[in-house]
């Protein structure tokens, strides 16, 4: 053997860096399934589910194409961590050189790095082309810059790309529609709302997801609903869908929250991104496009387009430039445990019930579920920001370290310090009861911040303010915030510390 070229888990493109130049009668494609990936976090079911399902699919299309594919599936081998198991093939193939287009995950460039230096193969690691813009450039883009700054960034990506431009100006007259698209569902809620397209598991998929729930029983979340694209077909299908039914209102309530409406307005196409069953240009292309047509007003497509060719790339972008020191973030030292209901649901908070019950039952909420409710309290509560991320990275469909890590450390919980965010995203059940209906019925009242009624999300809220009212001063982002907590009284004030005490010493109780 010539080449073996190494498909990981999250790069299941037919315009794998690592495919090019193989040939069918000297070279070989690798692709490894390994139970430790499952268990680094406690992974929900469902991303476990749809890593192998896809990984699955994909060996096939290759096969099809006439390529020869070494497929090791859970139970070919004794190891479960992936280092080892590639260590065992590497030994059983002996391949003269080893290709791979460079991993999504420092943890997992380290370990191919070694196992590959330890076997003695020569390691050739190629750069993605799936993103618009490389680490290189990013890094480039970044150098001198203090504080990076997505709206920067990404204006310097729609001028370098021509997305959403009239020649040197934005489509539309403007870079961005924020106010324009944070809208509440208001009070008759979100009406309705196309779904999105279920696809309803193959014999290949149901082998899956029999063999999880054979293999971790003990793992969150639930696989009944399971009904995401594990091939490329059905993410182009997804794709599809969304555009013609969901985008025209995504904009305006990208926002928005509702007991009941999972989904929403919203995409559900960061999971087929992430595995790279689709390729961003053309989920960026389809929505321009949908503009141009007039399909689609410019609010809905550029609050789209700023998700794929900003906030994607530039996440990524920032993980790769800060790491490994952005795991071991921790602006606030914050150390409280994880509360157990994160991976129940089991609260008596109708919010983090909401969202955390909607999360186990499809591994999946849209980003204000995930930065302003779960996210919000666990800033709020002071919970360790690594049992956080771990949190996030197990539980949800589309989580892969390089977009998961820097949206809780940087974005939710400011554990970097604001290293690309201007303030920490806290808020009270002021917010909560604007943006959903989450407060309705709910065991607490949203605007008492202390008594038998506290809302936890009130309470800590303004306990947070509390212990960091100097720095908050001092931000003009946050001065406002500060202000509010200068007119509280110092009885008012005891009270609310008393009650955040009283909270964060039975968080499980909450």
């Amino acid at each position: 053997m010539r080449d073996l070229a190494l498909v990981l888990g999250d790069q299941l493109t037919h315009a794998n860096d690592a495919l090019d130049g193989l040939d069918p009668r000297r070279d070989r494609v690798l692709l490894i399934e390994a139970a430790g990936e499952a268990t680094h976090v406690w992974s929900h079911k469902a991303r476990v589910a749809l890593f192998l399902a896809a990984m699955r699919h994909f060996a096939g299309e290759l096969r099809e194409r006439g390529l020869p594919v070494e497929y090791v599936h859970l139970g070919d081998a004794p190891e479960t961590e992936f280092a080892a198991r590639l260590a065992r093939a590497l030994a059983r193939l002996a391949p003269q050189r080893l290709v791979v287009t460079e991993p999504g995950e420092w943890r997992m460039l380290a370990a191919i790095q070694d196992t590959a230096a330890r076997a003695g193969v020569p390691l050739e690691i190629r750069p993605d082309r799936h993103f618009l813009c490389s680490r290189e450039e990013f890094a480039a883009w970044a150098r001198g810059k203090r504080t990076l700054l997505l709206e920067n960034f990404y204006r310097a990506m729609r001028q370098r790309t021509g997305i959403l431009m009239d020649g040197g100006a934005p489509a539309g007259g403007a870079w961005n529609f924020d106010k324009a698209n944070r809208a509440g569902f208001g009070a008759r809620g979100p009406g309705l709302v196309p779904p999105p397209p279920r696809f309803e598991p193959d014999a290949t998929t149901r082998a899956v997801i029999a063999e999880v729930e054979s293999r971790f029983p003990e793992h969150p979340g639930s696989l009944g609903s399971f009904a995401w694209p594990v091939n490329r077909a059905q993410a182009q299908s997804a794709l599809d869908d969304f555009v013609a039914h969901r985008l025209p209102s995504f904009g305006r309530f990208q926002d928005a929250m509702w007991t009941r409406t999972p989904f929403a307005w919203h995409s559900l196409l960061s999971a087929a991104l992430n595995l790279k069953l689709l390729d961003p240009r053309e989920v960026i292309a389809a929505a321009a496009n949908a503009w141009r047509e007039r399909r689609a007003p410019i609010e809905s497509v550029e609050g789209f387009v700023r998700q794929i060719l900003g906030w994607r790339e530039f996440i990524r972008g920032v993980y790769w430039l800060d790491m490994p020191q952005l795991a071991a973030a921790n602006h606030f030292g914050h150390a409280a445990a994880l509360p157990r209901w994160y991976w129940t649901g089991d609260t008596h908070m109708n919010c983090m019930r909401e969202t955390i019950g909607q999360t186990l039952a499809h591994g999946y909420a849209h980003h204000i579920q995930r930065l302003m409710v779960t996210g919000n309290f666990a800033l709020i509560a002071g919970i360790d920001p690594r049992q956080v991320a771990d949190w996030y990275l197990a539980v949800y469909v589309d989580a892969v370290e390089w977009a998961e890590l820097p949206n809780t450390a940087g974005m939710a919980l400011y554990a970097n310090g604001g290293r690309f965010t201007t303030k920490p995203y806290a808020a009270s059940g002021a917010y909560l009861r604007r943006m959903s209906n989450y407060c309705e019925g709910c065991r607490y009242r949203p605007d008492v911040r202390h008594g038998p009624d506290a809302c936890p999300m009130t309470a800590l809220y303004w306990d947070f303010l509390a212990r960091n009212e100097r720095a908050f001063a001092a931000n003009p982002r946050t001065a406002l915030m500060a202000r509010n907590l200068a007119r509280l009284d110092a009885a008012e004030r005891r009270a609310i510390r008393a009650e955040a005490a009283r909270m964060t010493a039975h968080l499980d109780a909450l």
